[in-house]
């Protein structure tokens, strides 16, 4: 045997533990960017991919957030706000689907990027809000809620990275749950409340649990 066989035998062990180890390093980092309650990713594995989906023209911004959560889990327990979780996340994913990416920005707010063509956007995100205001499978028939929804069309605001057209989104949902509208579109020249604004009127404010309907 050659002194060059010799050596690449005697590398063989050491190159299959570096693989072992970088295959389980990847494992770890593909787990810290899911949520381990609804298997979506969380808000740095969403940010990465997000970013990626802007660069297509036909990308749109979506916020979602569950109106009255606190509600629920104060009134049916933690087991319940959690299935109303889950059955959301599952509910966004589905209907995104692969061409997109949803994740869960923490407690009851989720985001999304999804490609849609000129004029679709609307008809999706109506169908989308109908979805997810369907009563919960195996769940109490008493707890019952909606998701009101905000989105952006990144084609809108071209000088926008994703920061800026989710700030955009989430005032529009803002606007949407405090209008009892169901969804609503960041358009272009409207004046949207301050996030301390934002924040604060959400607090106390009450939302028709069967609020439905599209604001353009």
């Amino acid at each position: 045997m050659n002194t060059l066989a010799t050596v690449l035998l005697s590398t063989l062990p050491l190159a299959a533990g570096w693989a072992v180890h970088v295959w389980w390093l990847r494992g770890c980092l593909n787990t810290a960017r899911r949520d381990p309650l609804t298997g979506l990713r969380t808000r740095d594995g969403f940010t990465r991919r997000a970013r990626a989906l802007l660069k297509d023209p036909r990308s749109v911004v979506v916020l979602a957030d569950v109106d009255k959560f606190k509600h629920i889990n104060d009134t049916y327990g933690h087991a319940a706000g959690d299935a109303l979780l889950k059955a959301t996340a599952d509910r966004l994913a589905h209907h995104v689907g692969r061409s997109g990416v949803v994740g869960r920005l923490g407690g009851d707010e989720f985001a999304a990027v999804l490609l849609a063509d000129h004029g679709t956007a609307a008809d999706l995100l109506a169908v989308l809000h109908s979805v997810l205001a369907r009563p919960v499978d195996g769940q109490d028939p008493a707890v019952r809620t909606t998701v009101s929804l905000g989105w952006v069309r990144a084609a809108d605001f071209p000088g926008d990275d994703l920061s800026g057209l989710l700030r955009r989104a989430d005032e529009a949902m803002y606007t949407a749950k405090q209008g009892r509208a169901g969804t609503r579109r960041a358009g272009l020249g409207w004046l949207f409340a301050t996030v301390t604004g934002r924040r604060a009127g959400r607090t106390g404010a009450g939302t028709d649990a069967s609020a439905v309907g599209v604001a353009a």
